[in-house]
Formats: C-alpha cells, structure tokens, sequence
C-alpha cells in the first residue's frame, strides 16, 4: 500500500476512482484524444533548418495547455496548502444540535485541511507576519460543512462592507505593488487609524500570534458566532475553538525574516515531515455556548466579530479531535481547486445574525465563480461530498457527471416529482425560526459594536513581560516602515487607547512624539491569551546536531536516542554527506550539510563537534550556530569537552544552555530544555 493511504477513510476511497498514474512499464504517452504519440520532443518543420509548421497540433496542444495550467489564484489567502484526516468525536452534543457527525462518541469524520496566508501571493514566504486561515471541509454523511477560521479569535472588521477596503489597505501598494507578504506600508496603517475597530485583531496580529512556529502549533477560531439547533428546535449560541495539542508557539520577529528568507516553504515543509514521520497533527475542538436567553448577558456583543468569547466568562467544553494524517497525491488538482463555503452547513448548525458571517456566505461562493469559471467546482474530488448529491443543477462549464435525465426540473410529475425534498424531521436542512423585526437601517446591531479598545486593553493586561516586549518591537518594525510622520503620529495616539506606555515606547522607536491619550480604564486580565500559559513539550521539535570526525560516539548516540524516545526530530549536519565516525567507530549518516542548512531553521542545536580538515572553517560555522541560537534564546545541548563553543563572559548567564561534562543527566536536562523552547531571561 502506498504509505500516504495508509490511512485510509470514506473520502480517501472515494478519490481512489480519480487517481491517474501516468507512468510506468506500460504506459504509451497519447494525446488528451486517446491517439498514441510518435515524438514529444521535436517540433514539426518545413526542412532541417526551415521555418515551423503551424500544422504541428500536437506541439500546439501541449503549449496551449501549458499555458492554461494556472487559474488565477485567490484575492486573498492565496498562499496555501493541504492535508487531509479525520475529526474523532469526544463528548455527544446531541443535546445542543441534530448534527449527525457530533452525535455519538467515537465517531469518524474525514476532513481535508487547507491552511493559507492572507496577504501574500501565492508565491510569497509562509513565515510572513500576517493573518493565517485554517480552512476545514469535513466530509459528513449529510453533505460538507465547511468550517473557515484565523488563527485569532478576532477579526479586523465588524461589517463585511468593509471587507474589499482593508483587503486593499493590506495588499501591495498600487504604483509599484510593493511590499509582499507585510502590512509594513503606509496604506495598512492609514486604514488601522482610520477603522479603529481594527485595534484588537491588530493587537493580535503585531503579537506573537501573528508568527506561528509552525501550522502544527497555532490555535484556530471560526470568529463567527453560530448557532447549535437541536431535535426540539431550540437554539444556542456557539462559537468554536481549534486547540494544537503541541500547544501555541510563535516565532521571534528577525528569526521569522530570516527563515523566510531562507526557506519560504518552511511551514508547509514543517507538516509535511511531520506526517511523513507519524507525528501526525492534532488539534482538540472546543465550543463554548450560550443560550438563547443570554444573548445580552456580557459586556460584549455576541454578535461582534471583533470581540472574542472569553474561556474564563464562557467556558469552553472540548468536544473532539481532529488528526492530520494524509499528504494530497496532487498539489494543483487537491490544494489549488479546494473551495470553501460557510454556507456549507449540515442540518443543526445554522447561521446568526453575525453580520461578518452573513457577508461571507456570499463571498465564499462568489469569488469561486471567477476563480474556476464554473458553478461545477464542487464536482471536483477534492470538493466533492461522499454524500449522494442528486439536483436539477445542469451544464456550465467543466461538466463532470453525464446526467442522463429527461426531466430536470422541480416541481414535475413526469418523474413523480424527483429528486424529492426531505422534510426536516427525516434530515432535510430547516432554518431556525428566529424572530426578525425593526426597520431597514444600516445601524450597528448594538453599541457594544463601537467599544473599540476595551478588548484590545484586556489583550495587553493578559500578556507576560517578554510577550509584550515582543509586540512593542513588532509594532515598532511596522510602523517604521510607514513614510508618512502623520500617519505614524495618529497610530501613536489611537494605540495610546490601549495603553499609554506601550504606546510612548514605539513612539521613541518610530520617531514622533509620545502620545497626549490616556488608555482605557480596563483592569481586567485572562489567562487563557498568553502563549507563555500554553503547553510546552519537546515532541517534534527539530534539533539539528553539528557533528564532524572523532566525536564522542557513546555520548552522542545516547543523546541521540533519548530525544528520537521524547518524539524529538533530529537533522545531523555535518560538512558533507556520506558518513562521520565517533572515536569509538560509531558511524552516523548526516542528513544535512552546512551549505544546505541555515541556524534559524532548527528549535534547538547540540554540539557534537568533532575534527575537520578545515577546522578554523567548521569552528566558526558552530561559533555561527552557537551566535544565532544564543540570539533567539533558543536551548543548546554541548558534548563533553566542547565548552569552548560557548564563550562564558559576564554579560552572558548562559541560561538554556546545557552541557554534557561532568553530567550523567546530560540528554534528559536537554530534552528538558527543549520542551521550554524559549528562555526569556537569558542575557
């Protein structure tokens, strides 16, 4: 079997009827008509050295489809990649909906994945400081649901019409469509300014969320507010939270840079090694709900995409867990063609009044229309439900499905009035009945909606030491590269609402006069926003080992073993491939060489050192190492004897790192120190 269907599901079997294998002992290359072809490699011309013929279709057929082989990629979240798994069932919500996928504990729903940048092209850098989709389409017995989330709980806007405006605010500039993949440009910060609902998911974005270590270790939030329906009818309010079981880890400013500059592919390499490894992703499903009579019960609205449900106000009850177990067969037919709807729902899960969700519900589904020049783009496999779909849907574009039909139309009596509706009571989708009434107006719903900087304090207050440092400094980073003083002076004082001291530090950084405001009168704190509370564990954390001749083999290997035993990803570089011998004849194989790696791609280093016929050469590329990881306060593990790499001075404590002379504990103190990631009093 091969070992990407290894696990296999309902929707993995399903596709199976679409996989093409082009190659192998028997396959004749042929046209896109069946016709065998003769010579694939020269074009047809008048004479050895003539002109070429306009006669040769098969040379007009492969370039002209080469040339249509790209759709246009998407207005936003262009930059993207898939995986497929499944969603397990905790806990049976049948008591709040008639969803027949969260019905009985243990169950299994195939799901596929696609996580996407928001501001970037589709061939821009992952590590990018930006807004991340985690777009879920779960396969159900009852037909897609669609869940499309950030990795905020917050959104940048209150109403969709602004939707077009901030993306154009975060994009390139027009005259030279320059910056990529940054809000780091005059026209996001004007925008920021002058939409002030925007400061939470700001705050969120300038934060270390807006960096995440890797896909495998960011939280996922739906933002909208849903509602559960169940067998009675009645309804409560939800909104759903995506929990990495590695925990919430984000990158340092400059290393993010620095690794997008070395490997733009850095995030969606990270998931793919790790599936490839068996350490497959996962991520438990929380909801936290409210009841219909409580809807004005909190100082927020429920209904405010840019207000999150607070877990310590609204406690959230895990439900579930989703496994990312699968790689696509297909980047262009899987990834690219996937489309997302939020109105993809399944009976018992309907939509509120969330204005931003009542938006998306068209956006979704227009912006596919002109991206695949078809309405028939969820026929395609990746989008295709394993439930029957039976319609009078006809022609267009790209047809798929031969339907062989007389009759197509609804109501009919010539087919007895087929394909039939199904009454709700036998799982036909309803409407909950709410009650709708007042005046058309454009009125926000409530003025919750206008409290701007109540949520985006509380943010701040929720934040340890080094966490606030960091957004100061990413905060300073951006505006920095603002040209314009005026709109640099307006964001000082917009943020001086959040709080005034934070403010007056990027003020100092970006060249202006502190601000005259004064923050918001908010005490209020939650534990649950900081990352520095989230779990910490060494599994899957990539080390990469320095090795060259002559090392320590029976400490190495021991070091080696104890952290591959914790679910610890190893890299063994070295100067080049083949292989290095220990002084005990150990024999290792590298995995990388110095040339082909960068220190900023590893969460941890030891230092195995070792002998080299360069040696001035392979020491200064450790002191390099050592310099880079010491910087971004990253854990170091040091083989006996090899102290010299770490210069001890009276400006550095040396926290974090650790070293094998004279420590029989050396590989469980290092698998230690990997786990905390980060050591934010190191000097």
């Amino acid at each position: 079997m091969d070992q990407n269907h290894k696990n296999k599901d309902s929707k993995d079997e399903q596709l199976e009827q679409f996989r093409l294998t082009n190659t192998g002992p028997d396959k004749q290359m042929t046209e896109e008509s069946g016709m065998k072809v003769s010579d694939d490699q020269k074009s047809l011309r008048a004479g050895k050295r003539g002109p070429l013929l306009m006669q040769d279709f098969h040379f007009y057929k492969k370039q002209s489809h080469f040339n249509r082989e790209r759709i246009p990629e998407k207005v936003v979240h262009a930059r993207g990649f898939g995986v497929y798994g499944d969603f397990e069932l905790y806990e049976s919500m049948k008591d709040y909906t008639v969803a027949k996928f969260l019905q009985e504990p243990g169950k299994k729903t195939p799901l596929f994945v696609r996580f996407s940048n928001f501001v970037g092209n589709r061939g821009s850098k992952d590590t990018a400081v930006d807004i991340r989709g985690i777009a879920i389409k779960f396969y159900t017995e009852e037909g897609n649901y669609d869940q499309l989330s950030l990795q905020f709980p917050v959104f940048i806007l209150s109403d969709p019409m602004k939707f077009m405006d901030v993306s154009h605010a975060a994009k390139p500039e027009p005259k030279t469509h320059i910056p990529q993949a940054t809000v780091g440009h005059d026209n996001f910060w004007d925008y920021v300014v002058s939409n002030p609902e925007s400061a939470h998911m700001v705050m969120w974005l300038m934060s270390m969320r807006g960096r995440p270590r890797s896909w495998r270790m960011m939280e996922a939030y739906p933002i909208n507010t849903f509602r559960f329906v169940n067998e009675k009818g009645i309804s409560t309010f939800v909104r759903f939270i995506w929990k990495p079981k590695l925990g919430v880890h984000s990158l340092k400013l400059d290393e993010a840079n620095m690794i997008g500059g070395v490997d733009a592919d850095f995030h969606r390499r990270d998931i793919i090694e790790a599936i490839e490894s068996g350490s497959y992703p996962e991520y438990e499903l929380g909801v936290q709900l409210i009841a219909e009579e409580d809807e004005f019960k909190y100082d927020f609205d429920i209904l405010d995409d840019t207000k999150l449900w607070p877990e310590e106000e609204v406690p959230l009850k895990i439900i579930g867990k989703m496994t990312l177990n699968r790689l696509m067969d297909n980047f262009f037919a899987e990834e690219e063609q996937s489309a997302f709807n939020p109105s993809n729902l399944v009976p018992g899960i309907e939509f509120s009044n969330d204005p931003v969700l009542q938006g998306r519900s068209f956006a979704y589904r227009d912006t596919e229309l002109y991206r695949q020049n078809s309405p028939n783009y969820e026929e395609l496999p990746v989008n295709r439900p394993i439930a029957d779909v039976a319609n009078n849907f006809r022609d267009g574009y790209q047809k798929h499905p031969i339907d062989t039909d007389n009759v197509h139309m609804h109501s009919n009596s010539l087919a007895g009035n087929t394909p039939a509706e199904t009454p709700p009571e036998q799982g036909g989708y309803e409407n909950y009945p709410k009650t709708v009434e007042g005046h058309v107006t454009r009125e926000h719903p409530s003025d919750s909606f206008e409290d701007y900087y109540t949520q985006a304090r509380i943010f701040w207050n929720s934040l340890s030491e080094p966490e606030r440092l960091d957004l100061i400094e990413s905060f300073s980073f951006h505006l920095g590269s603002v040209k314009s003083k005026e709109v640099r002076e307006m964001n000082v004082e917009m943020w001086a609402n959040v709080d005034t001291e934070m403010a007056g530090m990027i003020a100092d950084n970006i060249g202006v006069e502190r601000p005259k405001n004064k923050h918001v009168d908010v005490d209020k704190s939650y534990a649950s926003l900081s990352q520095l509370n989230s779990p910490h564990s060494a599994m899957t954390q990539k080390v990469g080992v320095l090795i060259g001749e002559g090392f320590n083999g029976k400490e190495v290997k021991e070091t080696l073993d104890t952290l591959k035993e914790n679910g610890v990803m190893v890299e063994i570089i070295a100067e080049k491939l083949g292989s290095v011998t220990g002084e005990d004849g150990t024999v290792l194989e590298p995995t990388k060489t110095f040339l082909t790696v960068h220190p900023s791609l590893f969460d941890a280093i030891y230092i195995a050192g070792g002998k080299s016929q360069n040696q001035l050469k392979f020491d200064q590329i450790i002191f390099d190492f050592v310099r880079m990881q010491y910087m971004h306060l990253k854990p170091i593990g040091v083989s006996s004897g090899k102290d010299s790499y770490i210069a001890q001075t009276e400006h550095n404590n040396g926290i974090g790192v650790v070293s094998a002379t004279d420590n029989p504990d050396f590989a469980n103190q290092f698998v230690a120190a990997i786990a905390q990631k980060r050591f934010w009093d190191r000097t």
